[in-house]
């Protein structure tokens, strides 16, 4: 028989699974009731068939295994898993590393940000205040959220969403910067990044001519393409 394939670690549902079985024995569909009624939804992305799949990859993997069957009324059978051993130990070992060790993540937005000179910096600096408002309305709809189960839940088993406020005030402070440092030209680039958009208007386009971009990037000691042509 052929090695066991690496278990990879990318999927958190399956860290919210491990967890779950952590604290007792469950069938998928308490797993998926559980997470819901705690509120793991906005931390776990989740849906049923991604729980079972993972469930059953996590068999095969040796870290889950069927315990029991059982059945209510004419409804079909369901099965309970348990953790194994080796499943105890990766889930421990899994929280210790996520916890001690930052991880490189790719967010939608830092992507948009490191191609922000395709739109004007008129537009883009119109588009991070509305960013800004919506991030300020989803901070207040948050703590409210907060705020409500405060006196029913010890501070402990909110702390993820206090994390989550934590990362949006950070980012609204930044995009909040940002947008006045592309207003007032105070960012640096900001006058060849408005040079080429003149050029677009001027030409009536709105994607400029490679040769218009290579000037503005030569001029930034921005790298060309390798075996550029024109």
């Amino acid at each position: 028989m052929g090695a066991r394939k690496k278990f990879s670690r990318a999927n958190p549902l399956a860290l919210a699974v491990l967890s779950l079985l952590y604290e007792r024995q469950m069938h998928p569909y308490q797993m998926s009731q559980t997470l819901k009624d705690r509120g793991k939804q906005d931390s776990v992305r989740l849906n049923f068939g991604s729980l079972y799949s993972v469930v059953e990859s996590l068999v095969r993997q040796g870290f889950v295994k069927p315990v029991a069957t059982e059945q209510d009324g004419n409804r079909p059978a369901r099965t309970i898993y348990d953790l194994t051993d080796a499943g105890t130990d990766e889930v421990l070992a899994w929280m210790r590393d996520l916890v001690r060790e930052p991880v490189k993540e790719y967010p939608q937005f830092m992507a948009a940000l490191s191609f922000l000179p395709i739109l004007s910096p008129t537009e883009a600096g119109t588009l991070l205040h509305e960013r800004a408002q919506a991030v300020r309305d989803r901070i207040a709809d948050m703590q409210h959220e907060i705020d409500e189960v405060d006196a029913v839940l010890p501070e402990l088993f909110v702390i993820e969403s206090q994390y989550e406020i934590a990362v949006a005030r950070a980012e609204l402070a930044f995009v909040e910067s940002l947008a006045g440092k592309i207003e007032s030209g105070t960012l640096r680039g900001s006058g060849l990044w408005q040079k080429l958009h003149d050029r677009m208007a001027a030409l009536g386009v709105t994607r400029p001519p490679s040769s218009e971009i290579d000037k503005i990037f030569v001029e930034m000691e921005v790298p060309l393409p390798r075996g550029n042509n024109g």
